[in-house]
């Protein structure tokens, strides 16, 4: 008997991390309470989850036959001790097997494990299987015949496979409990992927005793192993993704690689063969020849990717490796395709968009800074390089990031710390996996402390200094992912900007053939160019220097990533030396990423905004977010007009004045872009804005040559309004409407009409003399055709003459075009008498004339007809298209002249909010209603995204390719959901056109 002061020494369940109230029992029964136990429970209180470990332990205890043996094995070897509670205290599955096949516990006895063939003949020998016979069975044939099958035969294969599995997980997980040596991840990767090729064999021995019984095999069959497990870097628990090559390729063929998907996915692990030619969809076995073809003539960017990794695993061997030369050399000319670049990245973007936002921090392998970030970057490293650089054909990420590093294309530090967090990443997801065996990539919540510990002491993270181990794990988690996320933007630019500045810095060689080559797969279409720039960009000396080479890795993964990186590129050089002694911007870039990111998303997207910024660069600043949200967003549009008016009134000369104008119109016009193609700002936001600029520019220059007109303190001989008349009046102005306008004035009193209206007109003329001024900045392009009389009539008239003329004369195109005045410029209250006299002739009593009706309708047939250029898609066009911007507008305008009378709610200029009030007074269905207001912006998002995109006035969507991609980026859809884009952009509009035809007849 212990005495009372050894019992004092004893630590009691708490203590030792047993938090379960069946513990202290447990421990008693074990008998484990002296001082002669403490190694058995020092080392349970190590076990990842000690509780779990205690608890399986006594199921075994119950279970098996030789618990003395077991019991002092524990004492006596702390290699078992180390092995059997890591393994209890780590998976609850493997426990389970332990407990349902007890007498597997003395496979944690020696120091070995199985390797390649030692697991093959313990798999094969679970179902008796023997070689296969036949005359296409070689010597190099990994093709047996199972002589037990049907459910047996699973059941022993799932036995077998534990077994194997219990030896590697109990080794690999054994030093967070005691003093073993670490198994390092490439180990067990190796292993896992040997015992997949194991699995699958005595699977396929299966397969070929229940298909062809004591039959010889009448045809060859290839496994390929994809994936994972081609690059023999497997998890323990994934999908195995395999390829079947069959010779000939019949119904034997396909029932043998169905059975044996089939058995494997019951026994093992879920077997995939979807990486297959055409997937899904396409049939499981292909002969070597069918398989050549569709990789010739159809197979996609990322079917070539996932050929990096294929390897023959099991079956006919010689056919696998005839079948892994003859596409080996497809891959390495994968990127010499066209759009390979654009598919590529895509491919990443589906996948980290495909994990809901909630997951992305948690997500292991698929979020940002994750295992797939690693994968993705060092495999197209590979398949640019590897073309002429035959030492990275390798199939294993870590082996890649080696072979990279070895050649010079990936820096000593870069290609250390990637690897160091891919395989913490890997660690993790293996752990998550061994709980219950099941696939998951996924943390747990950050905020679950308990989940978090077991995982941390799983992984053998100890608790550091005030963190314990839930906080030294949730520290580290954000360290690598925010590492993984960093080197996957250096590991394609740092090499560059080395080999661009001739510095031979840790180790990098990057020759100007092969930075070329990365350049063309990072989508710079002429890297030649692109290599003279980023010359440009870090020959600067000093501080400048420097900083551009802090900043360019970042900054040329944000381009890269934009429709255009050598546009981009190009932009982002002519910014930088236009700004070169502003030391404010560069430090700006630094200091701030959101700026940054911004900056660049704009600068390779938009030629618009590119040729603006650089004149008017100080808006950059406005790229940064304040408290509140985007800068770009927060400024009054009141306040932009104000302070543009009183810019351009305080010069005296007008030419000094528009040109303050002009410049605050400049910068109004990058801030208003750039919010639009950052998404910031909605469509009619953005045309309001545009309309609000456009009226302050007019008010500015008509004050200033006003002004100037007056000698002294003498008064001007009339009042002056300017009415904004189409999308100006509307408020729905683009980045390529010109303004069209009727200037009215009224004599002051005792002035003769003849002398102001002479006034009058000059300052019109005036007016449009100074905006229209040849200038590098948008045109100030001012239309008065729609004055009365056309372009055959007098720019000015008085009010009364407008009155007289209307009352008269006026045509029914005339009466239209009234629908949208506004006053925008000039004396307000003339402007108010102007709509008052309008009113009379735009909606009179008892409505516009029948015949005003059937003009406008003929006006609009005759459009239709005519207007559209030669050679235009009247599918797309934007205008005048099908379901376009004039479709919609006329629509809307017929029924303000048909029921204008009689509802105040269609007195509006505004298309979208006369569309509201026509589905209010239930004129249209809301269904009609909701498919011409969505035609209207998705017509007016994609004119304006044109226009952002070229740089100039165009209304005809590009054909699909590289410009449809841009158009449709800066419309606000992913780069590459162009196809998406142009589809929605054909179905709105075709189901507009339906409602169209429905009010005009036709």
């Amino acid at each position: 008997m212990s005495s009372p002061v050894s019992r004092a020494v004893v630590p009691g369940p708490a203590r030792l991390g047993l938090l379960d109230e069946s513990a202290p029992g447990a421990l008693a029964e074990l008998g484990w309470s002296t001082t002669a136990d403490l190694a058995l429970l020092w080392s349970l209180s190590r076990a990842p989850d000690p509780d779990l470990a205690l608890r399986t332990l006594m199921r075994l205890r119950d279970a098996v036959d030789d618990w003395p043996d077991l019991e002092k094995a524990l004492r006596e070897d702390t290699t078992v001790r180390g092995r059997l509670f890591a393994v209890l205290g780590a998976s609850e599955a493997l426990g389970d097997h332990l407990v349902a096949e007890p007498s597997t516990w003395h496979l944690l006895q020696g120091s070995g494990l199985p390797d390649a063939e030692e697991m093959t003949r313990s798999m094969l020998a679970a179902v008796d299987a023997v070689p296969a016979t036949g005359e296409h069975v070689g010597s190099d044939s990994r093709v047996f015949r199972a002589r037990v099958t049907g459910p047996q035969a699973v059941v022993a294969l799932r036995t077998a496979y534990r077994d194997l599995l219990l030896q590697m997980a109990a080794r690999d997980v054994a030093p967070a409990v005691e003093d073993e040596p670490v198994v390092w991840f490439p180990e067990v990767g190796r292993y896992l992927a040997d015992l997949a090729d194991a699995a699958l064999t005595a699977a396929l021995a299966v397969a070929v005793g229940t298909v062809c019984g004591e039959d010889d095999v009448s045809v060859r069959l290839a496994v390929i192993a994809m994936g994972k497990c081609g690059a023999r870097e497997l998890n323990y628990v994934s999908d195995v993704d395999v390829v079947f090559v069959a010779e000939p390729a019949d119904g034997t063929s396909a029932r043998i690689a169905g059975e044996m998907m089939r058995v494997g996915s019951l026994a093992f692990f879920e077997v995939d063969a979807a990486l297959r030619p055409e997937g899904k969809a396409g049939a499981l076995t292909r002969t070597l020849a069918s398989h050549l073809a569709y990789y010739q003539r159809w197979a996609k960017t990322w079917e070539f990717q996932a050929l990096l990794k294929a390897r023959p695993m099991t079956g006919d061997m010689e056919l696998g490796w005839e079948y892994l030369h003859a596409v080996a050399p497809m891959v390495w000319e994968a990127c010499e395709r066209e759009d390979f670049v654009h598919e590529v990245q895509a491919m990443r973007r589906r996948v980290e968009s495909n994990v809901p936002p909630e997951l992305r921090s948690r997500e292991l392998k698929l979020g940002r800074g994750s295992i797939r970030d690693v994968e993705f970057a060092v495999q197209l490293l590979q398949l640019v390089h590897g073309r002429t650089d035959e030492s990275l054909r390798v199939a294993s990420t870590v082996d890649a990031l080696a072979a990279l590093n070895a050649g010079g294309y990936v820096g000593r530090d870069d290609a250390a710390n990637l690897t160091a967090s891919y395989e913490f990443l890997r660690l993790l997801e293996h752990r998550l996996q061994l709980t219950k065996l099941k696939r998951t990539h996924l943390l747990p919540e950050f905020d679950d402390t308990e989940a978090l510990r077991f995982l941390a002491r799983s992984a053998h993270i100890r608790p550091d200094g005030d963190l314990d181990a839930a906080d030294s794990l949730r520290a580290e988690i954000r360290r690598q992912s925010q590492r993984v996320r960093r080197l996957h933007e250096k590991l394609f630019y740092r090499p560059l900007l080395e080999s661009v500045s001739r510095l031979d810095v840790d180790g990098l060689r990057l020759s100007d053939e092969a930075a070329t080559r990365r350049l063309a797969a990072l989508g710079y279409a002429k890297p030649e160019h692109a290599l003279s720039h980023l010359r440009a960009l870090t020959g600067v000396r000093g501080r400048r220097g420097r900083i551009q080479e802090l900043l360019l890795p970042t900054l040329l993964e944000w381009i890269s990533n934009t429709p255009d990186p050598d546009a981009g590129l190009l932009n982002y050089r002519r910014l930088c030396d236009e700004l070169v002694d502003q030391d404010w911007f560069l430090r700006l870039l630094r200091d701030d990423g959101v700026v940054a990111e911004r900056l660049m998303r704009v600068l390779g997207t938009s030629a618009y905004i590119s040729d603006l910024v650089i004149r008017s660069p100080e808006v950059i600043r406005l790229y940064a977010d304040s408290a509140t949200g985007p800068k770009l967003v927060e400024v009054a549009l009141r306040d932009v007009a104000n302070g543009l008016v009183a810019s351009a009134r305080r010069h005296k000369d007008p030419k000094r004045a528009i040109a303050a104008a002009r410049s605050l119109r400049r910068a109004e016009l990058v801030r208003v872009a750039s919010a639009d193609i950052l998404g910031m700002l909605d469509v009619p936001a953005v045309c309001e804005a545009l309309s609000s600029v456009w009226a302050a520019v007019l008010n500015a220059a008509l004050q200033v040559v006003i002004a100037d007109s007056l000698p002294g303190d003498e008064e001007a001989p009339a009042r002056i309004a300017v009415i904004g008349m189409g999308r100006l009046g509307g408020g729905e102005l683009g980045y390529s409407s010109d303004a069209d306008v009727l200037f009215v004035c009224d004599p002051v009193e005792g002035v003769e009409e003849s002398r102001a209206v002479r006034w009058a007109n000059t300052i019109a003329e005036r007016v449009r003399t100074v905006l229209s001024t040849p200038s590098a900045d948008p045109p100030l392009e001012i239309d008065t055709g729609l004055r009365p009389e056309g372009r055959n009539g007098p720019v000015v008239r008085t009010l009364a003459a407008y009155a007289a003329y209307y009352r008269q004369w006026a045509q029914p195109w005339e009466i239209q075009a009234l629908l949208r005045a506004h006053p925008v410029a000039g004396d307000p209250d003339l402007g108010t008498a102007f709509l008052h006299m309008a009113d009379k002739t735009r909606y009179p009593e008892g409505g516009v004339s029948p015949d005003a009706v059937r003009e406008i309708r003929r006006i609009k047939a005759r459009i239709d007809a005519e207007r559209l250029p030669r050679g235009a898609d009247p599918h797309t066009h934007t205008k005048l298209g099908r379901g376009g911007l004039a479709d919609v507008e006329w629509t809307v305008q017929l029924l303000q002249l048909r029921h204008g009378h009689r509802l105040q709610s269609l007195h509006n200029t505004s298309t979208l909010q006369t569309l509201d009030a026509i589905g209010s007074a239930e004129i249209l269905s809301e269904t009609d209603v909701t498919l011409l207001k969505e035609a209207w912006l998705t017509a007016t998002a994609a004119r304006n995204a044109i226009v952002l995109v070229r740089g100039k006035a165009i209304d005809q969507l590009p054909a699909p390719g590289q410009q449809l991609r841009a158009v449709a980026y800066a419309a606000g859809w992913p780069e590459d959901q162009a196809a998406e884009f142009l589809d929605n952009y054909l179905r709105v509009t075709r189901r507009a056109k339906a409602v169209v035809l429905k009010v005009f007849g036709g």
